[in-house]
């Protein structure tokens, strides 16, 4: 799936000893508390382990879903995301036509919104694959889901960086809107 085994074993020693970034302190609720339901657990369980491996914490993608909607599976944003994983309809129904499985799949439904959000994760995971740090790896799908891929990539020329020397995610961090920084520093820290 991304590259063999030595990938499998970076991401196994990722999620065993977290991502090594500096985050601020902020006051969020971690992903595993009686704050957050467990109703959805399944689905990212059985996603992860589909998109990413049986080495990948689903957690991490829970602790996304929190980040997108607090798991409230009917939350519509102004833009018009929608779900758990606040999706676009364009960007779900291009999933469905192309994602093997997806052919009924309706955004409405918390099952496909889940399975289409790691599913998208893992486009994006993929994308950044000359990333040898799995972590950093990591910030930049996440970084990408919530900014999107185009904008992510034009920061990286704008800070200097090449596909084959890649800015760490804290620099190229620092050029990105607020909402984006937020974003992935609440996913890790709801990881805590």
């Amino acid at each position: 799936l991304m590259g063999g085994v030595q990938d499998l074993y970076k991401i196994c020693g990722l999620f065993l000893f977290g991502f090594s970034s500096t985050l601020h302190a902020l006051d969020l609720r971690k992903v595993e508390s009686d704050y957050w339901t467990d109703r959805y657990d399944p689905y990212f369980r059985k996603q992860a382990k589909h998109y990413f491996g049986p080495l990948v914490d689903w957690h991490w993608f829970k602790a996304q879903g929190i980040a997108e909607s607090d798991l409230r599976p009917d939350v519509e944003s102004h833009k018009k995301a929608y779900g758990i994983m606040q999706l676009m309809p364009s960007t779900f129904e291009e999933i469905r036509l192309k994602g093997s499985g997806f052919g009924r799949a309706q955004i409405e439904d918390p099952r496909w919104n889940i399975a289409a959000g790691i599913y998208y994760d893992r486009y994006l995971f993929l994308t950044f694959s000359p990333i040898d740090d799995v972590s950093e790896r990591f910030n930049y799908t996440f970084g990408a889901y919530n900014a999107g891929r185009s904008r992510i990539l034009e920061r990286v020329r704008r800070v200097g960086g090449e596909e084959e020397r890649w800015p760490l995610w804290s620099n190229l961090n620092a050029t990105l809107p607020t909402e984006t920084s937020r974003y992935v520093e609440r996913i890790h820290k709801l990881m805590e």
